[in-house]
């Protein structure tokens, strides 16, 4: 007989405020791609596996963005630039602006899994690649047609494997081919309006039903540890280069804000407020932690690698894998009422970037030998729990047919194996065996966390390089004027509350992680644009006068023409 095994899949949806608050306008079109794609396909996978249990963890600027969609399409103002121009009456008068935002745009995705495939959109590419060659004056010959069945494609193959088998319209557009007139594009805009607005009342469906645990981030994705103290970076990287800023403004009160805020969103959605949280990039140190459990969150989880650090600071060697990660912890001062658990970093890696090279069902049946090895190595007397938590939109582009073939292998085979048990964090930290069970792996104590990431076990991707410094010297400078501001009471309650919104916004993890040469020059460049444009829009708000210095590129590299980042983003 088989040892049991506690199985949590954590999928974390996430993607930053794409939002323009001057304007209202959405700048990339990042969060309702992967609503129509990825987010109706996870939930549609749970759906079909009602035995397969998870946790489903939503940022709430996310939510806040897809609501925002869901008004949108209720009240026939758009505020996308991109489904304005699917939306167009007469796609034939569009201006050479209008033309060149579409060209941009509807090339950007995977082409090997999401262009390729399709001879209608990859004839579409080979037209504009062979006419490029000879500049804009050649591309102005495409004609106003060619422009609305571009826009169809490149919305048709961002929609979810469940969404082509299961509504008609798709699956008619993509027999069609070509020729798509404008009441195509209507039908096919409205149909992406309706999956939109079921995103959320389908996952409380599940929450409800029992099926999956809602957790939650600090509201707008901020990157607490640092917020809190910029030295925690240097618990792993002694010599990494700092801020010229000492440490962030208030940035303990602000954390504080970010979690109330997110609990209070999290409410509203889904009736309660979440067990725990799963801290952007999964990075904590003990003061963050001591902060989510003075605001009652039983649970948090991060990367194999911060246990590590941890670890080999309390002890001089660090055991078998299998001896130390699959157990919860706790810290021996503060957070009491907290436990923390870590991320298998292997199978994890497995799933979001190996396993799209894979048949489906050898990819699932891999991974099931995976967890019958530790469970066979763990150490007698518990059940390990093997926590496999990764982004639940950006890797499907990467696999055949969205990951469909897998997921379905995966989640069959899990059903079929009774010695696997799926369970969420909350179930595990309300079980009366936890503390002393049998049943559980025993809770284990440490006396310290060092601070970290999920990615590499510290905080390198958002920090160290002169550009991220740079932006973070920024922001520094912005809140201190934020502070002054606020404090001499200059300012109307709603203009307040404007500002904080806009520095919310601007406290996002997203923006350190784009600087650096390892990512794309288009993307470093779009989000070195964005993040200035907020923090502008901030002085704004505030009454003061910009920084000269925010006219300028952040990024002074500006990036690798196609390089690839330590985690897959939205944009890629």
């Amino acid at each position: 007989m088989k040892k049991p095994v506690d199985l949590v899949f954590l999928w974390h949806m996430h993607q930053p405020d794409y939002r323009d608050y001057s304007s209202g306008d959405f700048v990339l079109p990042w969060t309702y791609l992967h609503a129509i794609k990825d987010y109706t396909d996870m939930a549609y996978h749970l759906e079909r596996h009602p035995k397969v249990r998870a946790v489903v963890n939503f940022v709430p600027v996310l939510l806040d963005q897809l609501e925002d969609y869901v008004g949108q399409f209720a009240t026939g103002q758009l505020r996308d630039p991109l489904l304005r121009m699917l939306a167009h009456g007469n796609i034939g008068e569009l201006s050479a602006e209008q033309r060149q935002f579409i060209f941009d745009a509807c090339f950007r995705s995977n082409h090997t899994k999401m262009v390729i495939p399709y001879p209608a959109y990859k004839r579409l590419l080979e037209l504009f690649s062979h006419l490029q060659q000879d500049g804009d004056a050649a591309l102005s010959y495409l004609s106003g047609q060619y422009m609305a069945d571009l826009l169809t494609w490149y919305h048709l193959a961002w929609c979810g494997e469940s969404v082509r088998r299961e509504h008609v319209l798709v699956a008619r557009l993509m027999s069609k081919a070509e020729g798509f007139s404008h009441d195509d594009r209507k039908q096919l805009l409205d149909l992406i309006g309706e999956l939109i607005g079921n995103i959320i009342p389908r996952y409380r469906k599940l929450a409800e039903d029992g099926q999956i645990e809602l957790s939650a981030t600090p509201h707008y994705h901020p990157l607490a540890p640092l917020l809190i103290d910029f030295a925690s970076a240097r618990e792993v990287m002694p010599d990494a280069p700092l801020p010229s800023s000492p440490h962030y403004p208030k940035g303990r009160q602000r954390v504080i804000a970010h979690i109330r805020s997110a609990k209070e969103s999290h409410r509203k959605r889904f009736g309660a407020e979440p067990t725990g949280m799963w801290p952007a990039e999964g990075s904590i140190s003990s003061e963050t932690l001591d902060v989510l459990a003075a605001e009652n969150c039983r649970w948090a989880a991060s990367g194999e690698g911060v246990l590590v650090n941890s670890l080999r600071q309390s002890q001089q060697s660090v055991p078998e894998r299998a001896q130390y990660l699959y157990r919860p912890y706790r810290l021996e001062e503060g957070a009491k009422n907290l436990l923390c658990f870590f991320r298998d970093d292997r199978l994890s890696d497995l799933i979001g970037f190996e396993y799209s090279r894979w048949h489906g069902r050898d990819a699932a049946r891999h991974f099931i030998d995976q967890i019958e090895a530790i469970a066979r190595q763990s150490p007698d007397g518990e059940t390990p729990i093997v926590s496999v938590i990764l982004d639940g939109e950006n890797a499907w582009e990467y696999y055949p047919y969205n990951g469909h073939y897998f997921l379905e292998e995966l989640y069959t085979t899990i059903e079929s194996n009774h010695w696997i048990q799926t369970t969420t964090y909350n179930d595990y930290v309300t079980r009366p065996i936890t503390l002393s069970g049998a049943d559980s792996a025993r809770v284990h104590s440490l006396p310290y966390v060092v601070a970290g990431s999920w990615v590499y076990g510290n905080f390198s991707t958002w920090i160290g390089s002169p550009d991220k410094n740079r932006a973070w010297d920024m922001l520094c400078a912005a809140k201190q004027s934020f502070d002054m501001v606020i404090s001499s009471g200059r300012l109307s309650q709603a203009e307040q509350e404007a500002a904080e919104k806009q520095l919310c916004s601007c406290e996002s993890s997203d923006w350190f992680w784009w600087f650096g040469d390892y990512n794309p020059s288009h993307s470093v460049a779009s989000f070195d644009h964005l993040f200035r444009h907020n923090l502008t829009a901030l002085y704004r708000l505030l009454q003061l006068p910009p920084p000269a210095n925010l006219s300028e590129p952040i990024s002074q590299g500006g990036g690798h023409p196609e390089a690839g980042g330590a985690m897959r983003r939205a944009a890629e």
